[in-house]
């Protein structure tokens, strides 16, 4: 039987008081260290996030990738356990890890993540399984992305295995906070990634926004999740329609830019 491996749970977090103590409390039987990575919180993170034992360490926020990356080499452990504060652990995904701590076979371990909104778990809209890695070897991967996402990327050669469970991430309370972070946030971060790189019309904003609505309420079974599929899928398609708007202004002006210069 081989020797039980010890993993770090790294979290980065910013004003995360209502949700951070139960992300940690699910990771008991799992970590054998929490390490917060927080951005001068002005709640009670860190002082909750302590209060469970926790490890903090504060650094000035300078992107998800960056952040988590740093996380993940101040870690006292190789084995990696990345989370956000509002992702928390099942039940059977909490009984795959500890399977996994006595018997580590792969470089990476992937897992579902299933999301909710206002309080109801969404797995139509493209919302569902949502694969992600987010235990691995620090050795063997790492966190890669731009502005707008950021994943877990293994070596060429590792072994990526598949956990059984869900991983819980309470995503959205309301439309209110749905439609700031497509239509506001990640459509700014999309314009700014993708600034000069893709070209853009208003024909494209027009049938890539119809485009993203009946994927997501037809083909991808929002129609089923009644209202919450509905707000889901209009709220899809609206931050596609301002990430790509956004984009063409960008564009436009730095044309218009070059054009005064000349």
């Amino acid at each position: 039987m081989k020797e039980m491996i010890q993993i770090s749970a790294v979290i980065i977090t910013y004003n995360e008081e209502k949700k951070i103590a139960r992300c940690i409390d699910s990771l008991k039987g799992v970590a054998d260290e929490v390490l917060i990575v927080d951005s001068f919180s002005t709640d009670q993170t860190q002082l909750i996030a302590t209060s469970k034992g926790a490890r903090v360490i504060e650094k000035a926020f300078d992107g998800y990738t960056d952040q988590k990356n740093f996380a993940v080499q101040q870690a006292k452990y190789d084995y990696i356990l990345s989370l956000d504060a509002d992702e928390y652990l099942s039940e059977d995904l909490l009984k795959s890890m500890i399977e996994v701590k006595s018997n580590w076979q792969a470089d990476g371990y992937s897992m579902n993540r299933l999301n909710s909104y206002a309080g109801k778990w969404i797995r139509s809209c493209g919302w569902y399984p949502d694969n992600k890695i987010r235990l691995f070897d620090r050795r063997r991967g790492k966190w890669q992305g731009d502005l707008v996402h950021e994943v877990v990327v293994m070596n060429k050669d590792s072994k990526v295995v598949s956990l059984d469970g869900d991983l819980l991430h309470e995503a959205y309370d309301n439309a209110n906070q749905l439609i700031w972070k497509m239509q506001g946030r990640y459509a700014d971060l999309f314009a700014q990634a993708n600034a000069h790189k893709k070209k853009v019309t208003a024909f494209k904003i027009v049938y890539k926004t119809l485009a993203s609505f009946l994927k997501s309420y037809i083909l991808k079974g929002g129609i089923w999740d009644g209202y919450e599929g509905l707000v889901i899928s209009v709220s899809n398609a609206n931050g596609v329609f301002y990430k790509y708007a956004k984009l063409l202004e960008i564009n436009r002006a730095s044309k218009q830019g070059a054009k005064r210069k000349e």
